[in-house]
């Protein structure tokens, strides 16, 4: 966290050098700062990808910045137009997106969307196997869709699913996208709870040992992934439909839930999804996504300095509590990176019209997107060259 904020630091002084240079033209300023005696020591040293990361903060404008932080639900007609128009960071697909469409016009919608911007995109989907397939459920993508993990972990163990989750990567990589929405990290024991089906079923140290594979395969194949559903989903009811309380001890998530989210993060996932859970032992007033207490957890005591990532916005569990805009706004000051969402066309006026007036800060917004901004790097959406 403190090399994210030194980062910021010298974004924001190189800011006026760059308002009028292309990205790549600007030099980060050699500024000294003090130790704790008072004593100047040197700035910190900076790697090829923070170096364009900062430079590339510092030359954009506000609306750029929040525009980042989105990742949209792609929509039905004029996708290209709207990210450029918003600046989104990304788009997330659904099987509306590929049903009705070759691998050949899947890729070129893709596409377009990727030349449009001006920052290249997150292009992300679920195929989770089992019950949540966007893409191979439909035939031509593949001949059968994905077995779900715990059905691939009962058969053939953990190779099984280091094999299934590269073919996984490669698949998605040929159409253009380039982050997985997985995998699913919870621990559900109730085969009547929401999350059993997409779970692996087992217990926290195989479902650590799971979690870990995943995200290291995923990294060696240039593929990005994300943990969810942070801090843990537990037995707990459907979010999408209303709300969900989850009203075990605390001590319950550090011996079990939390262990798979370390463990990915450990083995290189760079993102984390928050579920829209009310856990009472955490914050009883807001869902997890919306908790400023549960990303303090998430960064401080598991040690994340990745992309955190709200679960949708437009699930009941945040509809029935908040209009879209208050939920951005929220999900923002709670101290995510990434706005997972569908009504983002009045989202992202929302944000800004809340930096405008001083309710988020520009450093806030800032923060995030450095951390976006290094994500895409690290999974080569944004060349450093």
């Amino acid at each position: 966290m403190k090399k994210v904020f030194s980062l910021l630091l010298i974004a924001a002084m190189t800011a006026s050098l760059c308002a009028c240079s292309p990205v790549g033209k600007v030099e980060i300023p050699e500024e000294a700062e003090e130790n704790e005696e008072g004593m100047q020591q040197d700035p910190p040293e900076l790697s090829p990808a923070e170096a364009k990361a900062a430079e590339i903060l510092s030359g954009m404008t506000t609306e750029q910045k929040v525009g980042q932080m989105f990742l949209a639900r792609c929509p039905e007609q004029q996708a290209a137009e709207k990210c450029a128009q918003y600046a989104l960071g990304g788009y997330i697909l659904f099987g509306r997106d590929f049903e009705n469409k070759t691998p050949e016009e899947a890729k070129a919608g893709i596409a377009a969307c990727q030349s449009a911007s001006t920052v290249p995109m997150i292009i992300a989907t679920d195929e989770e196997g089992g019950t949540v397939n966007r893409v191979s459920r439909y035939k031509q993508y593949r001949s059968n869709p994905f077995h779900s993990p715990s059905e691939l972990y009962a058969e053939g163990g953990l190779d099984f699913i280091i094999n299934d989750t590269a073919e996984k990567c490669r698949l998605l990589l040929s159409l253009g996208v380039n982050v997985n929405m997985a995998p699913v990290c919870d621990i559900t024991t109730d085969p009547q709870a929401f999350m059993y089906n997409r779970s692996l079923r087992q217990d926290a140290e195989t479902t650590s040992l799971y979690a870990s594979v995943v995200a290291s395969t995923c990294k060696s194949e240039g593929m990005g992934c994300v943990l969810k559903h942070f801090p843990g989903y537990g037995n707990a009811a459907d979010t999408h439909t209303g709300g969900a309380l989850d009203q075990r001890d605390l001590e319950e998530f550090y011996q079990n839930d939390f262990l798979p989210f370390k463990a990915g993060i450990d083995s290189g996932a760079g993102a984390v999804l928050v579920c829209h859970n009310t856990v009472t032992a955490m914050d009883s007033q807001n869902p997890a996504s919306l908790s400023p207490e549960v990303h303090r957890i998430l960064r401080e005591e598991l040690g994340f300095d990745g992309v955190i990532v709200t679960d949708d916005l437009y699930m009941e569990a945040i509809t029935g509590i908040l209009t879209p805009q208050q939920a951005a706004v929220s999900a923002v000051l709670a101290g995510n990176d990434l706005i997972c969402c569908t009504e983002f066309e009045l989202q992202v006026p929302a944000v800004i019209e809340a930096v405008s007036n001083g309710t988020i800060s520009e450093s806030r917004i800032d923060e995030s997107v450095m951390r976006i901004l290094l994500w895409k790097m690290d999974l080569g959406i944004i060349p450093l060259e």
